[in-house]
């Protein structure tokens, strides 16, 4: 199926005030908030979920620890390369960055255990087991940064989901830091 990528001028008039507030904060409107403006509601659920992000517990360099690893872990193309822009944005360590992209064991053992928090709950469905859960709070994080890394999981899922049924293509913004799956990994 071919999904739209919107503009404010074909847009769902509901998703035009968030293509709106987007494209100001952004400087542009990137190509995965075109394609979820088809769903007003998606649209809407994504930008709401991101919006309340600003105030978790984790902090900007650790919510892309988890924004990256589940997007490498699900093959996300799209998303891994914006939030690799996003990341430098946020003043991630380039070697932090590079090893998320190539999905290798993070030099910070902190970082290294969100991650492994994260791919636990993407490899269990939610069902963390105890040991996992345990490194997790002996690394010196609470039950809110747990709360918070579902939150993350639960919204990239959806973006990136959203990304491999409509083949988002990357934004030219984004272009420097394309990403593709190891090889024989990909899904399209």
């Amino acid at each position: 199926m071919l999904f739209t990528i919107h503009d404010k001028t074909t847009a769902p008039a509901a998703a035009v005030p968030v293509m709106e507030a987007t494209e100001k904060a952004f400087g542009f409107l990137p190509n995965l908030y075109g394609v979820f403006a088809e769903s007003p509601a998606a649209l809407g659920a994504y930008a709401a979920v991101n919006e309340v992000l600003q105030h978790c517990a984790l902090s900007p360099v650790e919510q892309q620890v988890v924004a990256l690893t589940v997007s490498t872990e699900n093959h996300c193309s799209y998303c891994v390369g914006a939030h690799s822009a996003i990341a430098g944005m946020v003043h991630m360590p380039a070697e932090t960055l590079l090893q998320l992209r190539l999905q290798q064991t993070l030099s910070e053992p902190r970082d290294e255990a969100l991650r492994q928090f994260t791919l636990a709950v993407l490899q269990h469905r939610g069902w963390v087991p105890a040991e996992k859960q345990q490194a997790f709070q002996t690394a010196g994080f609470s039950q809110q940064h747990m709360l918070d890394t579902l939150t993350i999981v639960a919204l990239k899922t959806l973006s990136n989901y959203t990304n491999h049924l409509a083949h988002t293509p990357l934004d030219a913004q984004f272009a420097e830091l394309a990403w593709q799956p190891p090889k024989g990994e990909n899904h399209d």
